[in-house]
């Protein structure tokens, strides 16, 4: 019989997260037995910053065409813009070719296990790499996202918000909660996500419904305001620059031959604006061309 838990106690805590996570949770692909780490690798590229319900019919098109890293390393990196269609962030398709290259060349197209091995692949960060060890290959690392974050400040810290993210900090504390088990610690780090995607939410948490009410330091405080830093707010999308970036990639998606300089200037009035956001896809490699000769996505 278990004795009455202690407000933000780790053990409590991490086998509450986990058998609640392993009586259930929603049916997403990635989760299936079998998804495969280039596909659950392409899920979380496509996962940032881009709602569940907008990635799932795109995935499941993308590994379709796309079922190996090789088979994406094969075409141009135009096409994976293309194909990305309107998830947002087209940089993400970008980098997620190069990785596709990468894993190619240097790993005989099988995505790699090593956390290290896949921080050094374009477009992977420290949440993307540790969520592919664990998910796809069921190593014990923390894995430790916005939502994780949030569980973490109420439960353990009795802090009402996570404040703005910090990667070593963040790591120390979810990985001190971890059991050595491997699968275990695998349940924890996808039950965590999970309980602050669907239970504990930002704005109005269901500590009703939640498996560590009775642990969670932040209610047992009786739910004290967060009073430290904050995280900055995105910028408004409506008249952004990332607006006029998207009208642009959108129009250019459509064509298969160069798009002329003069078609581009009804996509958006202001004609400094138009012209930055035409440099900036310069820069960042999704479109090719110049007013002369029109532009295009790259080859």
């Amino acid at each position: 019989m278990r004795t009455s838990p202690e407000a933000g106690s780790l053990p409590v805590i991490a086998d509450r997260i986990a058998d609640w996570y392993a009586t259930g949770h929603r049916d997403l692909p990635w989760r299936r037995d079998g998804f495969g780490a280039w596909g659950i690798l392409v899920s979380e590229f496509m996962l940032q910053q881009t709602p569940v319900a907008r990635v799932i019919p795109r995935l499941e098109a993308w590994l379709e065409r796309w079922p190996t890293p090789a088979a994406l390393a094969a075409v141009p990196s135009g096409e994976a813009v293309r194909a990305w269609d309107r998830l947002g962030y087209p940089r993400r398709a970008l980098a997620l070719h190069g990785a596709a290259v990468a894993i190619t060349a240097r790993h005989g197209g099988i995505v790699p296990s090593d956390v290290d091995e896949l921080l050094a692949l374009p477009g992977v960060g420290p949440y993307t790499a540790r969520a592919v060890a664990s998910f796809a290959y069921g190593i014990r690392v923390p894995v430790v996202d916005v939502n994780t974050r949030r569980v973490l400040a109420r439960a353990v810290l009795g802090q009402g918000d996570a404040g703005p993210a910090n990667a070593r900090r963040d790591h120390d504390l979810m990985a001190s909660q971890l059991p050595g088990d491997a699968e275990r610690a695998r349940l924890v780090n996808a039950g965590a996500m999970e309980l602050g995607q669907t239970v504990c939410i930002a704005r109005a948490p269901r500590c009703e419904v939640c498996p560590l009410a009775e642990a969670c330091a932040w209610r047992r405080a009786g739910y004290p305001p967060y009073e430290g830093p904050t995280a900055p707010r995105q910028k408004r999308y409506e008249g952004s620059d990332r607006q006029v970036r998207g009208r642009i990639l959108r129009e250019l998606r459509g064509s298969d031959v160069p798009v002329p300089a003069s078609a581009l200037t009804a996509l958006w009035p202001d004609a400094a604006q138009r012209d930055r956001a035409v440099a900036g896809l310069l820069r960042d490699g999704l479109v090719t061309g110049d007013p002369r000769n029109g532009y295009r996505l790259p080859e």
